[in-house]
């Protein structure tokens, strides 16, 4: 019998705890957990991280990262995170957020955040659609897109158009690195982590705010597959929100 050497080329980020998840299947939030899971391995940030969790389909993360964490009211996570940053400002502390989470009811906290430059990081995920409570229009909702309010399609007449965060907080004074990247295929989803590393080093290097979004597939409540969800992604979702770099302060003669 010939033996074989087997050589283990993709395995588990010590920070991402395993344990089965509750995304339905074709969700990105599973890859946007892995993305920042090997960040804070690959920058020694685990044992120093504290999570501000937000309401949406993520409000379970504290289950599947191994890290401190705090539960936000809806919205409201970059106010908690201020408040622990500035009481401990040693420790690493980041937000993950959804597109209903923090461009609807936390619009003003996020905004308020970022101008005043606090040092923290916002992981963005967009899917166009409050996902957790039943598929209603968010405030990124495509134009013509139908959901469970909009059942005709969003119509700028009556809601007006999608907000396009990225490009709204990289206009902000106190903000360091804006980014906006896509988890529809590799070449993506590896932009993606470089986007993030870049963020999380703008908080170690105590710079300023950090924001990065993540154009995220929700099959679900799209009523695709996961195939033709990373289509839609590629196709509808990146022409109105294009991808790369807003805002670097590095690039402008600033440190980062």
């Amino acid at each position: 019998m010939t033996q074989t050497n087997e050589k283990l080329v993709f395995s588990r980020p010590e920070s991402v705890i395993d344990r089965p998840t509750h995304y339905c299947p074709g969700c990105h939030h599973g890859i946007a957990h892995r993305l920042v899971g090997e960040l804070l391995d690959e920058m020694n940030l685990t044992e120093k991280s504290l999570l501000v969790a937000s309401i949406g389909c993520s409000v379970f993360l504290y289950n599947y990262l191994n890290t401190d964490a705090v539960e936000a009211p809806h919205g409201r996570a970059p106010a908690v995170a201020t408040g622990v940053k500035r009481s401990r400002p040693d420790n690493f502390v980041f937000t993950y957020q959804g597109d209903g989470d923090l461009a609807s009811i936390g619009m003003a906290e996020i905004m308020h955040a970022a101008n005043r430059g606090e040092k923290i990081c916002v992981v963005f995920v967009n899917n166009t659609v409050y996902g957790m409570t039943g598929g209603q229009m968010a405030p990124t909702t495509l134009l013509g897109q139908k959901t469970t309010t909009t059942p005709a399609g969003r119509c700028v007449t009556h809601e007006g158009a999608p907000i396009r965060m990225t490009e709204i907080i990289a206009s902000l004074g106190g903000v360091a690195y804006a980014a906006r990247g896509s988890l529809d295929c590799v070449k993506n989803i590896l932009a993606a982590k470089k986007h993030l590393r870049k963020a999380f080093e703008c908080q170690v290097n105590a710079t300023g705010f950090g924001f990065v979004e993540l154009l995220s597939g929700c099959p679900t409540n799209w009523k695709m597959t996961p195939v033709q969800a990373n289509d839609r992604i590629k196709n509808e979702m990146i022409p109105y929100f294009p991808l790369g770099v807003f805002k670097d302060i590095s690039e402008e003669g600033g440190i980062c």
